[in-house]
């Protein structure tokens, strides 16, 4: 048993209790409406192209704005910021139940509000990430991330399933309903948080300031290696994203679908929780690069399984993989970047690895048109194996990272 260590550090700051929880819940409503809006779709379409359209108008406005966004939540208010991007989020869950209610049959007005969603995810997210370093102290920030992307994991573990369940049992209409719900309670959590950001004094222009972000990156091969790393990772590894085709392969519903989606959460909310309460890893290089490659390994395995159960099992891991991953990355930007630029790094983090994540899901929408579902996902898996000994070959500096905080 390692002393000194307080597994529960950042949860004794009860402004950091009051933005995982607003985190927590913004991302169950958001991990349900994906679920909702992906078999919505397909149902209405019967094409693996249509879900890869969801991905990209999410992230052609989450790339667009996210620099922006950085320099703002750099320069405002980050609780105003995410205040404000919570309830534009809000607003686009119901529309969503608008639409539903009244039995709109094309499916581009879903694209225009999930579109106009991805610009309020743009600014929240570097505003909490960029908040919640100033919550607690500095010397506590990998339990701090620990904990925030352990609440981060099992709200995208219930927030599939409800949406899901709620789908199948009830009808999408309730399942928005909810997921507008989830989005005031997140509002109002962060609405309780009593802290006011004082902003840097400096006053520079928006594009002199994302050149800093970027000039503070360049300067940083280890977390410029670690963000490649995940960027390509989750950009080839985008089998998430045709989930709802593999739910009709393996003989379910949405219901099914919704446990599908949220196995790779169940994964990482365990690993995650184990990772809180341990000491930081010695060697996170090989951390990193390992749990990169395990789910690369997951993404092909996935593609081959013709059982329902034994597929929930491999997406587990592969969310126990991508945890590791996650936490370390986390844990590399926050010590390594002076708090006055997180908006900005986080920003580009965000575009690294937020938008990655739909840029994947269209790629995996394309090339399951072109290739078939299967054959799409096993390149993806196999291009992911790829990148990790591409990376481990070309960054020295990250294979060698032993303590993050000691780098």
């Amino acid at each position: 048993m390692t002393s000194g260590h307080d597994s529960y550090a950042a949860l004794r700051y009860p402004n950091y209790r009051r933005l995982i929880l607003a985190h927590g819940t913004s991302t169950v409503a958001r991990e349900a409406q994906i679920v909702v809006v992906g078999w919505q779709v397909y149902a209405r379409t019967n094409d693996p192209l249509t879900l890869g359209l969801i991905g990209l108008a999410e992230a052609l406005p989450f790339i667009a704005v996210a620099l922006y966004a950085g320099h703002v939540a750099d320069r405002a208010n980050r609780r105003v910021i995410a205040l404000a991007g919570t309830f534009g989020m809000l607003l686009s869950a119901a529309a969503l139940m608008f639409f539903t209610l009244t039995s709109l049959r094309p499916v581009w007005p879903i694209y225009l509000v999930i579109f106009l969603s991805g610009i309020g995810r743009s600014f929240l997210r570097p505003a909490v990430t960029a908040l919640s370093a100033e919550l607690v102290p500095r010397e506590i920030y990998p339990n701090a991330v620990a904990w925030r992307s352990s609440m981060w994991q099992f709200a995208a573990m219930f927030g599939p399933a409800v949406g899901g369940l709620l789908y199948g049992f009830v009808g999408p209409a309730m399942a928005y309903a909810a997921v507008t719900a989830f989005f005031a309670g997140s509002f109002s959590a962060i609405a309780f948080i009593r802290h006011e950001h004082r902003p840097a004094a400096q006053k520079s222009t928006v594009r002199e300031s994302v050149k800093v972000g970027f000039r503070f990156l360049w300067g940083e091969p280890v977390i410029l290696a670690a963000m490649t790393l995940d960027l390509f990772a989750v950009l080839f590894g985008g089998a998430v994203a045709l989930l709802p085709i593999f739910a009709r392969m393996l003989g379910t519903g949405p219901q099914g679908l919704g446990v599908l989606r949220a196995a790779p959460a169940v994964g990482s909310f365990l690993i995650g929780i184990v990772l809180a309460h341990r000491p930081p890893f010695r060697r996170s290089g090989v951390a990193i690069l390992t749990a990169v490659g395990a789910f690369g390994i997951c993404i092909i395995a996935f593609a081959l399984s013709r059982d329902f159960y034994l597929s929930l099992l491999i997406l587990t891991c592969s969310g126990m993989a991508d945890q590791v991953s996650v936490v370390i990355r986390g844990t590399l930007v926050q010590t390594r970047t002076p708090g006055e630029m997180l908006g900005r790094v986080s920003a580009v983090n965000q575009i690294f690895i937020g938008s990655s994540n739909e840029i994947g899901a269209f790629e995996s929408g394309v090339t399951a048109r072109l290739l078939g579902t299967v054959p799409s996902v096993l390149l993806g898996g196999t291009m992911t194996l790829i990148v990790v000994a591409v990376v481990a070959f070309w960054s020295r500096p990250l294979r060698q990272m032993r303590e993050v905080e000691a780098i």
